[in-house]
């Protein structure tokens, strides 16, 4: 195994979810007047946390009208709840894959609030796949690395034994801070080409390929 820890992404990378992020914030943003936010631009946000995804898709908000903005995204995220997501293709298979080796830690680390994240957990029951996670709300944001030194240090894991898996550039510019290794997909919402401005160590075009790589 090439690694100590496996650090994930969330959205985007073990569960499908940018359907729904983009059509909650696309209702959210018309409910507070703001307008109509393009695909595009809510994809391209998907792995921030929602104060800063929201600060970038509306230059110049005010500031309660943002918070109505976080308010009403929130509703219809939970609203939603009601059609489970599904995670990708061959994610449940992996995990439970590397959780057979007992020296291999999986972590979390994700643009999620904790609520959403405890939520999903509950959902579907996979929060036991991890020894630990952070989301953005008890931290700081993607790209800043701060989520990445705290589970380094409650895991007890030097930044070279650990790898940072995810969809977007600002997972893997987030363990780049830190000089960790970082493996893209290319299944969630960055391009290729954007993702390899990020110079991963490897890119996945699926997760058995990843898991493969992964146990070389």
């Amino acid at each position: 195994m090439r690694y100590r820890l496996v650090i994930f992404d969330w959205d985007g990378t073990l569960m499908d979810s940018e359907s729904r992020i983009v059509t909650c914030m696309q209702a959210a943003a018309r409910d507070v007047g703001w307008g109509e936010l393009s695909r595009e631009s809510v994809r391209d946000i998907i792995g921030l946390g929602l104060p800063e995804a929201i600060a970038r898709l509306c230059p110049g908000i005010a500031d309660d009208q943002a918070r109505m903005l976080r308010e009403r995204y929130a509703h219809h995220f939970v609203s939603a709840d009601q059609q489970p997501m599904s995670f990708f293709p061959g994610v449940e298979a992996g995990v439970a894959r590397l959780r057979q080796n007992p020296d291999i830690r999986l972590a979390v680390a994700t643009g999620k609030s904790r609520r959403g994240l405890e939520r999903v957990f509950a959902a579907n029951g996979s929060g036991d796949w991890f020894h630990a996670s952070r989301t953005a709300d008890e931290t700081r944001s993607k790209p800043h690395p701060q989520m990445l030194e705290e589970l380094l240090a409650e895991l007890d894991v030097e930044v070279g034994e650990a790898v940072m898996v995810g969809d977007t550039e600002y997972d893997l510019d987030m363990a780049r801070a830190l000089g960790m290794d970082r493996a893209a997909v290319t299944y969630g919402v960055h391009t290729v080409e954007r993702l390899e401005r990020s110079q991963p160590v490897f890119v996945a075009g699926s997760f058995a390929e990843l898991i493969d790589w992964l146990h070389q």
